[in-house]
This record gives C-alpha cells, sequence and structure tokens, in this order.
C-alpha cells in the first residue's frame, strides 16, 4: 500500500510518469531488503532496465518513428487529406468525413495517436471552423479518428506489446487491420446519420474518377510506404524491425529525391525530435519493467488472478472486468506504462480464461488506444486542446456518441475471438 500511495502522490505532484514509476520502483525494491549500502535487490534496478531495452524487435518502435517524423516534414498529410477528400468531401459533413478517412490513411504513415491529433489539429480543425463545423466538433471528430493510428499496423504500441510479451508483432499488426477499418466506418456511418440533424455542411464538390485519380497520383508514394511495411512483414520478407528500417529509408528516399522538400540541414531537427519522443519512451519502458518484476516478486498477478476469479467464474464476466482495468488504468496514465505494468500481471489471467494471445494484444490495445480519449490524461484530447485552443470538456460534449461506439467495437472484438482473429488466421498466425 505504501508503494501505491507514492505512485500517486508522485503523479498528483506533477512528476512525470516515467520518474514517478522510477521513484515507486526504488521504494519497492528498497521494500524487499538489502537496499543501497549492501547492493541487493536495489542492484537488480539496472539490470531490469537494460534487459527491457535489450530487445530487437524493440528497434522497431524508434524507427517506425524516425520514419513518421520524416514523412511528415515532407507534406504528405496534405497529399492524403486531398486524396480522402477526393473520395468523400462529396457528402453532407463532408470535411468530417475526409477527418475520419485520412486518419485512417495517414494512421500508415504516423502510427500514432498523438501524431495524428496533432497533424489534423493544426490542418483540418481550422479548415472545418473556416467551413461552418463548430471547433468543438471538429475537435471530436479529430480525436475520435486519432486512436486509429495506433490501431492500425505499423503501431508502436503492438510493437512494445509484441517485445514485452513475447508475441508475433507481425500477427499483431494483422490483428489490428479490421478494428482500425471497422471503427472507421462506423464513426463516418455516425457522422453520415447525425449530418441533418447537425445541419452539417455540404461541401461545393463532385465526385470525378479524374479528380480521384489526380489526388491519388499525388498521393501515391505515401500511401505506398504501409503497403510496403506490412506486404514485407505478413509476408514473412523481412521482420518488423528492418521493415522500420525500410521505412526510414523510404520517407528519406521520398523526400530527399522525389518531393524534393526535405533537406539534409532538417535532418538534425528530425533527429533530435525523434530522440526526445523514445527518449520518454525508453524511460517509461526502462522503468515500468523494473517496477513489473517487483509486482511479480510480491506476486500481485496471482492475488488479483485469484481475486478476480473468486468473484465469478464465468469468462465474459472476467474479461469485461479487465477491460474495465485497463480502460480506467489508461484514464490516469501514460498506456505505454499501463501497457507495461498491467500486461504482466492481467495476461496469466487472459491465458487462464483461454484467450489466445494475439486475441488479447488486440484487446489490449483497442482498450489503451481508447484511453486516449478520455480525461484526466488523455492525451489525444490535450494535445487537441493545446494546438486548437478549444476546451477539453467543450470537445468531450461532442465527442461522447463516438466513444460509446469505439467502446462497443472493443467489445465486440473482444467477444467475438472468431472475428477478431480472421485476418490473423488467414495469413497463418
Amino acid at each position: 500500500m505504501i508503494v501505491l500511495f507514492l505512485f500517486v502522490a508522485s503523479l498528483l505532484v506533477g512528476l512525470p510518469i516515467g520518474v514517478a514509476i522510477g521513484v515507486t520502483t526504488f521504494a519497492g525494491y528498497i521494500s524487499l531488503g538489502g537496499g543501497i549500502v549492501d547492493n541487493g535487490f536495489l542492484g537488480m534496478v539496472p539490470s531490469r532496465m537494460f534487459a527491457a531495452l535489450n530487445s530487437f524487435a524493440f528497434l522497431a518502435m524508434p524507427f517506425f518513428i524516425l520514419a513518421g517524423e520524416i514523412m511528415n516534414k515532407t507534406g504528405i498529410t496534405d497529399r492524403i487529406l486531398q486524396f480522402a477528400k477526393a473520395l468523400v468531401g462529396h457528402w453532407r459533413g463532408g470535411l468530417a468525413h475526409t477527418n475520419m478517412l485520412s486518419s485512417l490513411l495517414f494512421a500508415g504513415v504516423s502510427g500514432s495517436a498523438t501524431a495524428d491529433a496533432a497533424a489534423f489539429g493544426r490542418t483540418l480543425v481550422p479548415a472545418m471552423v473556416r467551413h461552418g463545423y463548430s471547433r468543438s466538433f471538429a475537435c471530436a471528430i479529430t480525436a475520435a479518428g486519432s486512436i486509429v493510428g495506433p490501431t492500425v499496423p505499423p503501431s508502436s504500441l503492438m510493437v512494445l506489446y509484441g517485445s514485452i510479451m513475447g508475441v508475433s508483432i507481425a500477427g499483431l499488426f494483422a490483428s489490428g487491420i479490421l478494428p482500425g477499418v471497422v471503427i472507421t466506418l462506423l464513426c463516418m456511418a455516425l457522422i453520415m446519420l447525425t449530418g441533418r440533424a447537425k445541419n452539417l455542411p455540404r461541401e461545393d464538390i463532385v465526385l470525378s474518377r479524374k479528380a480521384v485519380w489526380a489526388a491519388f497520383k499525388r498521393a501515391f508514394l505515401a500511401l505506398l510506404m504501409p503497403a510496403i511495411i506490412l506486404g514485407g512483414i505478413l509476408g514473412g520478407i523481412v521482420t518488423p524491425t528492418e521493415a522500420a528500417a525500410i521505412a526510414v529509408g523510404y520517407a528519406l528516399f521520398i523526400g530527399l529525391f522525389v518531393y524534393k522538400n526535405l533537406k539534409f540541414s532538417d535532418l538534425p531537427g528530425i533527429l533530435a525530435r525523434t530522440a526526445r519522443i523514445n527518449g520518454v519512451v525508453f524511460l517509461i519502458v526502462a522503468m515500468a519493467s523494473a517496477l513489473g518484476w517487483w509486482l511479480g516478486f510480491e506476486r500481485i498477478p496471482q492475488n488479483l488472478s485469484a481475486t478476480l476469479l473468486a468473484i465469478t467464474e464465468n469468462k465474459q464476466l472476467v474479461l469485461l472486468m479487465l477491460i474495465g482495468i485497463l480502460l480506467v488504468f489508461g484514464m490516469v496514465m501514460d498506456i505505454a506504462a499501463v501497457l507495461i505494468i498491467m500486461g504482466p500481471v492481467l495476461m496469466p489471467i487472459m491465458a487462464q480464461i483461454g484467450l489466445d494471445p494475439i486475441h488479447a494484444g488486440i484487446i489490449v490495445v483497442l482498450a489503451l488506444n481508447i484511453s486516449l480519449m478520455t480525461p484526466p490524461i488523455g492525451a489525444c484530447l490535450f494535445v487537441l486542446a493545446s494546438v486548437t485552443g478549444e476546451k477539453i470538456g467543450g470537445i468531450m460534449k461532442e465527442l461522447w456518441p463516438y466513444l460509446l461506439l469505439e467502446v462497443t467495437v472493443l467489445l465486440g472484438f473482444a467477444f467475438l475471438p472468431s472475428v477478431a482473429l480472421f485476418i490473423p488466421r488467414m495469413l497463418g498466425f
């Protein structure tokens, strides 16, 4: 209880999540005995931190983040937006539909919800406001679409999950395709159903095969990147780490020699931003891994499992409680930290109720992605609030129908394993 209190207190006083986990970790290890002087249990902390990061598969994460940074610098966001607009911009609420479809297409480039929210918060949200949408509604649509990024491959969260849990990252990538598409289509259906009631603007755009083809040609090289990544991984040609390195090379080639809007002088800034992003993530990963060992030593996963199964032996109810735990923890903690700390705690329970590891993975990833839209720590909400000036309360007022819809998708994939595993099984995972 003291360790838990220390963790909560660290967060309340405003310590960064990585530092808060580190403080808690050291307190937990000291409580085991040994302490600093004789280098007992506490001496294991550096080795646990190093072991967490010493993974070939884990290298895929910084490579994918670097590739996304490079592609963002080349201005591909606008090319993807124009292609999506050519496809669905003629519908009522055309820019809202464009926002959702662009999130799906952009996901294959960034793999990050916050990158999606920041990019479209600076571009699409102002455009939607100029065309008659309320800023809160524009931000809500952007937030709803942003979680498609870490769901559809390449997903940094899936790389992290697969590396820690020893689950096939390629299989996880395959499992994320269908949920991402379903979320996008259902959100677009909701926009269509509520468009007349909300009096959403209708753009002065006519669906034209010529316009679609022209927009597709402009966006082709950007759209080709996720195809290369997925094709190589799912085809067994390259590992996820090798595919991520190829993505970096591809992004550099496109930016420097094809679009020619990337300069060598831009690279130090890109590398610095990538280092900052990875530094934060790696600190969380390293500290949370050490904390996870302490949780295991104290038999907290086994105790939690016994407690849940004592409440009920119904597998569906246990799964529902696990999803609730993930959503609640995701509301108050960084999702990478939740994954690393709670993953080793919850995975044995999921295995005990008979969940396939890949099925369990997509449940965890979807639940944590959805928590990116929920206060008080919802990262996407804070990103949108900071770049647009809209209040979080205003965003949530418009967001809640889409939030409920995405929770319904989560529950559907959780309780229908044949659907969740359809694509992975079709590809042999």
